[in-house]
């Protein structure tokens, strides 16, 4: 896949842990209305889950795409973001160490969805594209890789879910998927040693489902 400048996909991210003991409903929330409710507002294409495959500090994922950024600046959006459902607004309140990105996914390398996602963050001041252009090119010619991304962080658009949380960084979120959960989180531990990045950042999770077209 190769997208030009003026089609890059819009992407939001949720990467969150969740009290233990509302995990049940965190997850029946999710499975029952969230998900559905966000790929109803025009311009979402897809939602999917990821739970955490080992030790991780937030054992959950959620990875909303759209057809652009400008989705998120729309008046649907802005008023869904605005309005929350009292099981959101429940839910919200569970939620711990919550990092919401939303941003432009600057690059899209492969086809389709890999079963496994390895993940890491490329801090503010250290996101070279280029770089990651070539490597996740790399990366994707390897046996059991599918598809490799990277969200660019819009810093005015990553409002914090919760009051008080830190604001967002205009970091990068790398992910790399594939057929085997093991060999895609070697990769990107791979890859972010080379970068220069501590490889237990790295992080594995496996897909629990996915919405959308």
């Amino acid at each position: 896949m190769t997208t030009e400048s003026a089609t890059l996909r819009g992407q939001l991210c949720i990467w969150t842990d969740v009290d233990p003991a509302h995990d049940e409903d965190f997850n029946r929330w999710y499975d029952r209305e969230h998900m559905q409710e966000r790929v109803a507002i025009p311009g979402f294409q897809s939602a999917r889950r990821f739970c955490a495959l080992g030790a991780a500090p937030r054992p959950y994922l959620a990875l909303y795409d759209t057809e652009n950024l400008e989705v998120f600046r729309s008046a649907a959006y802005r008023s869904a973001f605005a309005n929350q459902t009292e099981w959101s607004l429940h839910n919200f309140a569970r939620m711990r160490d919550t990092q919401r990105r939303v941003g432009e996914l600057a690059i899209e390398l492969g086809d389709g969805e890999g079963g496994a996602l390895a993940l890491f963050v490329v801090p503010a001041g250290q996101v070279a594209l280029e770089i990651l252009r070539v490597e996740l090119a790399r990366v994707r010619e390897e046996s059991g890789v599918v598809r490799a991304a990277v969200l660019c962080t819009d810093v005015g658009l990553s409002s914090p879910l919760i009051a008080n949380a830190p604001p967002a960084a205009a970091d990068a979120l790398v992910t790399i998927e594939s057929t085997c959960a093991d060999s895609g989180l070697a990769q990107a531990r791979a890859l972010a040693a080379q970068l220069g990045l501590p490889t237990d950042a790295v992080h594995s999770f496996r897909t629990m489902w996915r919405l959308g077209a």
